[in-house]
């Protein structure tokens, strides 16, 4: 199978460049439930470019190729840490999937091993605080910059919108479950009023998402769920969540670091954290997260995915919901 995707890379960038372009050193990397990601060497010959393609099953498809590029190029711009994009593909006659590809990026992804390295250099701190500056600048960008093409409508609330869709989504997957009931009326009891601003959001800001190394924070991935108009404090409570902590618990943001880091870094960067939205979006984001989660296990189970990696999300469930009780009772702060 490599073999075949690096003929067809090689390919795709011989036709697109006007040269030959020979690949060499194809190795899958660490993939996803969603789509997959291959390092190569493309020799342009006398020069050498470290790629990355990152193949997106049209089926499963959340955003044209072509969009998500785009936003990342308009992060990139505006100092968010992306890689940059350097070429993208829609004809699925290359490698038999749409794909981009982007500068290959030395650096840690995988969320367990990411957390030691930085327990080892001492750096939780520091990550934590880039973390915020990261996502501040995100924010700060315009959103009319954005393409027409990304989601998100710059009239409507994003809290209701999310708060209806986390409805239909319940009915449909987990009519049985009460704790995720009781979560959706304290939502609706508490809905937060409408920010003032409303800015891009990436939706997947995560330990797990990032290239970190021993300086920390080198790139920020996955943009397949960006929105043009939403809630700043979505993206800041996502990353918080206590699933995407691996197991460092009394660090919010990820396992680095506590809220006052990443805040220092989100503030920094022009951002405005509000602790009432940013508790509200937390419930939110982890009652949304269980019922993706049954999502990807029913598409397993009807066979539209047939990978192990949506088999098991059903097994998080009961944690999810654990998490929503923690966080909705009276005396919770995180």
């Amino acid at each position: 199978m490599s073999g075949d995707i690096g003929e067809g890379l090689a390919r795709f960038l011989t036709e697109d460049i006007g040269r030959t372009v020979r690949v060499s050193a194809v190795q899958p990397l660490s993939a996803g439930a969603r789509r997959r990601n291959i390092a190569f060497d493309a020799d342009l010959g006398g020069c050498v470019l470290r790629m990355v393609a990152t193949l997106v099953p049209g089926s499963i498809q959340l955003l044209p190729v072509g969009v998500e590029a785009g936003v990342r190029e308009l992060a990139r711009e505006h100092g968010v840490p992306v890689p940059h994009t350097l070429a993208v593909c829609t004809d699925t006659g290359f490698v038999g999937e749409p794909f981009m590809l982007s500068e290959r990026l030395d650096g840690e992804t995988v969320p367990r091993r990411v957390l030691r390295m930085v327990q080892e250099h001492g750096s939780g701190e520091a990550v934590g605080e880039q973390l915020g500056r990261a996502m501040g600048l995100l924010h700060a960008i315009d959103p009319e910059q954005g393409s027409p093409e990304l989601p998100g409508s710059a009239s409507a609330d994003p809290a209701e919108t999310l708060l209806a869709e986390a409805d239909s989504m319940v009915a449909h997957l987990l009519p049985d479950r009460p704790v995720f009931a009781f979560a959706l009326r304290w939502l609706a009891r508490n809905l937060p009023a409408r920010p003032d601003r409303l800015t891009l959001v990436h939706t997947d800001i995560r330990n797990g998402n990032l290239i970190v190394g021993p300086d920390g924070i080198r790139a920020l991935l996955d943009w397949e769920g960006t929105q043009r108009f939403g809630d700043p404090m979505r993206d800041a409570a996502w990353c918080a969540l206590r699933m995407w902590r691996f197991g460092v618990d009394d660090r919010e943001f990820g396992g680095f670091a506590d809220r006052a880091a990443f805040v220092r870094g989100y503030t920094g960067a022009g951002g405005d954290f509000d602790a009432e939205r940013f508790r509200w979006w937390k419930v939110a984001c982890t009652l949304a997260w269980g019922a993706m989660l049954a999502g990807q296990a029913a598409a397993f189970l009807d066979g539209t995915v047939p990978s192990i990696v949506m088999a098991a999300s059903g097994r998080r469930i009961p944690e999810i919901e654990w998490d929503l009780l923690m966080q909705i009772r009276p005396t919770a702060s995180r």
